[in-house]
């Protein structure tokens, strides 16, 4: 249970990605007061939590009436997720975890960016989406490992939520240069979670017997 705990935490910090989300908090919201910014951060964290609970609980089988199996779901996350790594060890921004340049125009000129940008695609973006229908998957049969999964789901936003509260201090103190080496770092621990579930995938598939001389 400890290491479904520790892959659990790993890829939803890397896909949630808590600190860069106070940081656009931060820089979306300059000229909103302190209880603005608390009650967005409340609605935000909420409206996440219920939309990844519902991939949580219901992708799993929706994927299966659709006729997808688990390795290749294990795949294509895989994929996923290390595309996602790739643009955080070299410090880039793209739609997965974060907002495209036409989203964060949009939400500049909105009041409450509580619901968009986010809950989603900010919090609960496509990667985070993927990443807990995969580990729910990878667990299911088991309800420990599956309570394990949704406990280090619901850690990880409400780290995200406490950092939103202090979205000000965040990107005051630490700054770019800190913020992008956290982000490189935790980067390569989803590549290499991300490779391992291509491999698995792959393995499970039963391609490479099919190869076999």
């Amino acid at each position: 249970m400890l290491e479904t705990a520790l892959i659990a935490l790993t890829t939803f910090f890397a896909t949630v990605g808590p600190i860069d989300v106070a940081a656009i908090f931060a820089g979306l919201t300059p000229g909103a007061s302190a209880a603005e910014r608390r009650a967005m951060a409340v609605k935000a964290t909420l409206i996440a939590f219920l939309v990844l609970m519902v991939f949580a609980l219901f992708g799993t089988e929706a994927l299966r009436h659709l006729g997808i199996t688990l390795p290749a779901l294990k795949t294509a996350g895989g994929i996923l997720l290390l595309l996602i790594a790739i643009d955080m060890v070299f410090a880039r921004h793209s739609g997965g975890t974060s907002t495209t340049p036409d989203e964060s125009r949009e939400a500049k000129a909105k009041g409450d960016i509580s619901v968009f940008p986010l809950a989603t695609p900010l919090i609960a973006g496509p990667g985070t989406m993927g990443a807990v229908v995969l580990l729910m998957a990878e667990a299911e049969g088991n309800l420990l490992a599956e309570l394990v999964v949704m406990g280090a789901l619901t850690a990880i936003l409400l780290l995200t939520f406490l950092l939103l509260l202090a979205a000000t201090m965040v990107q005051k103190y630490l700054g770019v240069t800190a913020l992008n080496v956290i982000t490189r770092v935790v980067g390569i621990l989803l590549a290499a979670l991300a490779v391992q579930f291509i491999f698995d995938g792959i393995g499970a598939s039963g391609l490479l017997r099919g190869l076999d001389p």
